[in-house]
């Protein structure tokens, strides 16, 4: 099945498609499917997925307050990393051989519109830091020492700054999985530039809410129970629901 292309196509006129509650559970059995086809390839992505969480307990150790805003840093990594990840899948979809070196380098075709939404995801991320920084200055005097404890962090005496960054952080986040959720799948797939792909996503996301807020409730809550265990369910969570976005593309966006 070939790519459509598209390029000068206006973002209004690319056809989605009606939806359905139960479709992000067959999203996620279709992304598992993709898991068991090519397992080494994802539990490679798992493992990236995972040093990442690793990292971020490292430098939380450290610099509490820096953590917050790295971690925004990772949160859009993770949709880059899936690149292999759709990639994968759309080589199964194809009946193409699956190839680690090839997802990889998923990237390379459309090298120019990676560069200009990365940039823009990047500002996004610089912005969301600061934010999350201003959060944490000014809920605290000076620099608190939560001597590398999450549960200090997260105190009822702290309930005000929680409540704080995490109004931030999901106004942040609500906005990024608007403008990401299809449309790094639809820039590998299609011929298109990342103004088109990301409208695209604002009105799946805008148009289809509750399908939408489903999904990115199923994701956000795997992600979670994942990351309980020392983040080694990033192992097999990460690459599955990276499968999974490649065929919640397929299914929003009409070839």
């Amino acid at each position: 099945m070939s790519s459509t292309p598209t390029s000068g196509t206006s973002p209004f006129d690319v056809e989605l498609r009606p939806l359905r509650l139960a479709d992000p559970l067959r999203w996620l059995a279709a992304g598992w499917r993709d898991f068991l086809r090519c397992p080494g390839l994802g539990l490679f992505y798992g493992t990236c997925f995972t040093v990442m969480g690793w990292l971020l307990v490292l430098v939380f150790r450290h610099a509490p307050a820096y953590t917050l805003a790295l971690s925004a840093g990772f949160l859009l990594m993770g949709p880059f990393l899936c690149l292999g990840l759709y990639q994968a899948s759309r080589a199964l979809e194809r009946g193409e051989p699956i190839d680690l070196g090839d997802s990889l380098l998923a990237f390379e075709a459309r090298l120019g519109t990676m560069g200009i939404f990365g940039g823009v995801l990047l500002i996004l991320e610089m912005v969301w830091a600061r934010a999350s920084l201003v959060v944490f200055a000014l809920s605290f005097e000076g620099m608190p020492d939560f001597k590398g404890s999450l549960l200090a962090l997260l105190d009822p005496a702290n309930l005000e700054f929680i409540v704080a960054y995490v109004a931030v952080g999901g106004l942040f986040a609500g906005f990024i999985f608007a403008a990401c959720v299809v449309s790094l799948p639809m820039i590998l797939d299609r011929d298109v530039d990342a103004i088109t792909a990301s409208l695209t996503s604002l009105r799946l996301v805008l148009g289809q809410p509750r399908v939408m807020l489903l999904w990115g409730a199923l994701l956000t809550a795997l992600v979670v129970l994942a990351m309980l265990p020392g983040f080694l369910g990033l192992l097999v969570v990460g690459p599955w629901l990276g499968h999974a976005s490649w065929h919640a593309y397929r299914r929003a966006v009409a070839s």
